[in-house]
């Protein structure tokens, strides 16, 4: 939204032509939760000629997401990060193309289909956990990527990819950092000039492609040739999805839904499970709660689907971790018809930031918002919070369309691998979040594995 004539809510002017740009560049997450405190619910943040509205009222982000979300569409600067990689998959396609996609894929993610894949889930932590020693460091966060790795090859693609599973974490890595900062730059450099993240962006790209289109040709292939279908993953699933009008997604479009299915099961499961063995780590209290509750409910056996209904605690775990570190730490909507917000009239093209990282902090609706405390979600708290308070997944239509699955892997894989093993930060090694396109820790996890009797 440009500089303009229209009533703005309060912010602050910041510098001279840059406004906060370089406050926000610098620590975004402590700029919106000051911006919170010193604003209130609804603020006005100049980002050199352009204002984004930040919203920090449960109310006005249900707004947003879901009462008037048909006026709103993702970000530029979503698209911006995003697109190389995904192309126009469900995170970031928009009106009757978005909702055709997302008819189609959605049969994927019943919850009678997702639970096929929780043995999967489990065999995958068993094998990734197996080489691990008692009183050895590793770096979680790693483990945690490697991991989930694994399981989202298996699961979406029915391969383990041989030795390509190292490869594609790198590929993904790079060019995720590669976009944020083309997104974020004021100085924009071409694509297509030969610069050498350019050069690389491209290798690592065509390597991700390639990968992808094989297998989707080798599935093509065998359904030409007439055989019979043995996959039970995921793109065996939306290979077969039809519309109502007979078509199928073509291979451009399941390359896209493939990739975006993939980072966003791969990386944002990861994320939270290390996030989780940090928290665990600092709160020795409610890490001996969970082994207590998997040990009288599971005996030692394995873990199965079934079994996260009789684990309450595990989930409140796993609520708890998500409010306070979620994956994703902000959204961002641009309105595409004029629209009313908090009382203030807002023009097309204005860009509304909603922040995770900022409401599951607030104390209106969460006692000790610093805290790590996984009893808060036993009395029934997440049914009696309003929309748009707590929303690790989004809101409204655009919810994550993968949350049962990644609910169901985070489940099953912290209670494995909490039966098995329990973790302790190395001392003094600093965990600092870092709020990438998805909120990892910049330097790691380093912790100390301790193998239970």
């Amino acid at each position: 939204m440009a500089v303009n004539e229209i009533r703005l809510p309060p912010g602050p002017k910041g510098a001279p032509l840059f406004g906060l740009a370089f406050q926000v560049l610098r620590d975004p997450l402590a700029t919106l939760m000051r911006l919170a405190r010193e604003y209130g619910d609804i603020v006005c943040i100049r980002v050199f000629k352009q204002y984004r509205i930040l919203l920090n009222l449960p109310a006005y982000i249900e707004q947003v997401t879901i009462v008037q979300h048909a006026k709103f569409h993702k970000s530029t600067l979503t698209k911006d990060v995003t697109e190389r990689l995904l192309g126009q998959g469900l995170l970031i396609s928009e009106g009757d193309f978005w909702r055709r996609q997302r008819r189609l894929a959605q049969p994927a993610f019943h919850r009678s289909r997702i639970t096929e894949y929780g043995a999967t889930m489990v065999q995958c932590a068993d094998a990734h956990s197996k080489p691990w020693r008692d009183g050895e460091v590793r770096d979680m966060a790693q483990e945690m990527m490697a991991m989930t790795l694994d399981i989202a090859v298996q699961t979406l693609f029915g391969t383990t990819l041989s030795g390509e599973s190292g490869n594609v974490g790198h590929s993904l890595g790079f060019l995720m950092r590669y976009s944020l900062r083309k997104a974020r730059s004021p100085l924009k450099i071409p694509e297509t000039w030969p610069t050498p993240a350019n050069r690389r962006a491209q290798r690592e790209t065509e390597f991700l492609d390639s990968l992808v289109y094989r297998i989707i040709g080798e599935r093509q292939k065998e359904e030409a040739l007439g055989t019979p279908n043995p996959h039970n993953d995921l793109l065996a699933m939306l290979m077969s999805a039809m519309d109502e009008d007979g078509t199928q997604m073509t291979p451009k479009q399941l390359r896209d839904e493939t990739m975006t299915l993939f980072l966003a099961g791969h990386e944002t499961t990861a994320l939270t499970l290390s996030w989780t063995w940090y928290l665990l780590s600092e709160n020795p209290v409610a890490e001996a709660q969970l082994y207590e509750e998997l040990r009288n409910v599971l005996a030692g056996r394995t873990p199965e689907v079934s079994d996260l209904d009789r684990l309450p605690f595990l989930k409140a775990l796993i609520s708890e971790v998500l409010r306070l570190y979620p994956a994703a730490y902000t959204i961002a909507r641009t309105s595409i018809a004029p629209c009313t917000i908090g009382g203030y009239e807002f023009p097309v093209n204005t860009t509304f930031v909603m922040s995770q990282w900022v409401m599951h902090r607030d104390p209106r609706y969460f006692a000790e918002p610093e805290a790590f405390r996984p009893e808060r979600w036993l009395d029934g708290l997440e049914n009696r919070l309003p929309a748009g308070a707590y929303f690790p997944f989004g809101d409204g239509p655009r919810r994550c369309i993968g949350q049962g699955f990644a609910l169901l892997e985070l489940g099953l894989v912290v209670a494995r691998i909490a039966q098995h093993f329990r973790f302790q930060l190395v001392p003094g090694h600093p965990v600092v979040p870092e709020p990438l396109v998805t909120l990892r820790a910049k330097h790691g996890i380093r912790m100390t594995i301790h193998a239970r009797s």
